[in-house]
């Protein structure tokens, strides 16, 4: 369960990182073509819309932690953790609890599912951070 958790971990955190946000086909390979995300607005948006957008937008910084790794069924887990986010513009920080679930389809983990939701500022513990830059 242990090395599950690395890896999907690395798989989430690596969508922080502006090589992977900036590259169409690191996006294509980690979300999965039924990917529905719910964003902090209401908004909900499918991979289509997230190929189309990530790739052009300036990376945030987001530092992230406290994650918890819950499996589901097999060859799929949720991942739920905390983060913080600081866009380009830098003004305040969003702070957010974030759910993703990843299924395994022929050996290759993607995302399926995704959703943040605004929380009040709080302390992150067992950090990962990934820089935009």
């Amino acid at each position: 369960m242990n090395n599950l958790k690395i890896t999907i971990v690395k798989l989430e955190t690596s969508l922080f990182s502006a090589n992977t946000r900036t590259s169409f086909d690191r996006l294509n390979k980690l979300i999965a073509d039924d990917f529905i995300e719910v964003g902090a607005s209401g908004i909900r948006f499918d991979k289509q819309h997230v190929l189309e957008r990530l790739p052009t937008e300036t990376p945030p910084e987001i530092e992230a932690g406290d994650f918890e790794l819950r499996v589901l069924a097999e060859n799929c887990v949720q991942l739920l953790y905390r983060s913080v986010m600081k866009k380009s513009d830098g003004l305040f920080p969003i702070y957010s609890h974030r759910c993703s679930i990843w299924q395994c389809n022929k050996g290759q983990w993607q995302m399926t599912f995704h959703q943040g939701t605004k929380c009040d500022a709080f302390e992150l513990t067992k950090k990962v951070k990934n820089k935009s830059h």
